[in-house]
């Protein structure tokens, strides 16, 4: 039976296109508001995922080899992973897109929040596009937040208190440095595939300033190396993320010179300080230090002095271990929305991250010389769901700091 539903959706006319998807949805419930991030799967449609959503409204989710079964108010609705449908009381509908599973991740059309269910439950739920917001019978505006009840997530994990927390379930006071890499007279790499004009300098921007404007949003504080084209020596730019700063994130655009087959790489990468182990590591920090040269003699940064200086540099620096994880979150997020190769957490001696006295990461979100990299860094919207996941990486790591900080706490009493 199921089988032949299937079939005569997958033969079915295509769904119709989505229009402008937001970048959040807030899920208003009387137990207070969770603010959920809006991704972008390898088509391109807007996703959310399951885990969060589920969480606040006071559900469950449980998958099941090909199946994902959410339950809210005792209420079943089933779906195919890869299929574009659901099931409620034995019967399937449509959705306009696909269900998806990366790596332990769940993701659900956003058309899951929006129309089906407000439609499965009437007298529940009911969407405000204008707010963005799906709202729960019995909220009222301005409610004061109730922690929810632990519910299982499909990670496994209860979410944490809401009591006194932001929408992003963070607690107030976290801050970070966005660097966008090169700029004024250093452009960076030429950018072989971006639009004509725009170099690694100017994407670098572009993303910096979108997820500056991200993190914002979610009520953490951020500071910028640099807001317009000007150039901020190497040497100076790890002293914005000082003591009160919890991470800094370095942003750029790789690029290969020219070889045989040289356009064909493609993907992203995030690296921390540390020897590099690989050739094509230390090629990428040769070729991101390498912006040195466009400083003056009396810039006020170091001269770069070869693996003696990284190193010695590198006994100064106490946040390794938390650098490499928020390398590894980055990669989670960034593998669920970028369509290239995940090709993952990488060390080098960056210069840029030498002075940063905390945790810092550099992130190469694609290849200029690489047509598919180069549309994915230069579409609007794409630039948006990249940098929703950068967001929602930093804002896992914060949230883990703040768990081993308060763990950190309570063995010290």
């Amino acid at each position: 039976m199921i089988a032949l539903l299937v079939a005569a959706f997958v033969a079915g006319p295509p769904p119709p296109a989505h229009a402008q998807a937001p970048t959040s949805v807030i899920v208003a419930t009387p137990r207070g508001e969770e603010r959920i991030a809006v991704h972008a799967d390898r088509s391109g449609a807007p996703v959310v995922p399951a885990a969060p959503l589920v969480a606040a409204l006071a559900g469950t989710v449980r998958i099941s080899g090909a199946w994902a079964e959410v339950t809210i108010a005792q209420r079943p609705i089933r779906f195919l992973v890869g299929a574009s449908f659901y099931l409620l009381n034995d019967r399937a509908r449509p959705l306009a897109g696909a269900v998806s599973l990366s790596r332990d991740t769940l993701f659900l059309p956003l058309q899951v929040v929006t129309e089906v269910l407000p439609h499965v439950f009437t007298d529940r739920f009911r969407w405000d596009p204008a707010e963005t917001r799906l709202i729960e019978a019995g909220w009222r505006p301005g409610a004061v937040p109730l922690a929810p009840e632990p519910v299982a997530s499909a990670r496994g994990r209860a979410p944490a208190s809401m009591a006194g927390r932001l929408p992003s379930g963070l607690l107030p006071g976290h801050a970070v440095t966005i660097d966008p890499g090169h700029g004024g007279v250093d452009p960076g790499n030429p950018g072989l595939f971006f639009p004509r004009g725009t170099r690694e300098k100017d994407v670098a921007l572009q993303f910096g300033l979108l997820l500056r404007d991200e993190l914002r949003r979610r009520g953490i504080a951020v500071r910028m190396t640099r807001t317009t084209d000007t150039l901020i020596a190497l040497g100076d730019r790890g002293s914005f993320c000082s003591e009160d700063c919890d991470l800094f994130v370095s942003l750029h655009v790789n690029s290969l010179p020219k070889r045989p087959g040289y356009t064909a790489a493609r993907g992203f990468e995030t690296y921390f300080l540390a020897e590099a182990r690989t050739e094509d590591a230390r090629r990428v920090a040769r070729m991101e230090n390498e912006a040195v040269r466009f400083e003056t003699e009396d810039a006020s940064g170091p001269a770069l002095g070869g693996l003696d200086f990284i190193l010695k540099d590198l006994q100064l620096n106490e946040h390794l271990r938390e650098s490499a994880r928020a390398a590894e979150l980055v990669q989670q997020n960034l593998d669920v929305v970028h369509d290239g190769t995940n090709r993952g957490v990488k060390q080098a001696g960056f210069m840029v991250l030498t002075t940063a006295r905390r945790p810092a990461i550099l992130v190469e979100l694609g290849y200029s010389t690489n047509p598919e990299d180069g549309r994915l860094l230069t579409t609007r919207a794409r630039q948006r769901s990249l940098t929703t996941a950068l967001a929602d990486a930093v804002v896992a790591y914060l949230l883990e700091y703040e768990r081993k900080t308060a763990a950190g706490t309570e063995a010290g009493r």
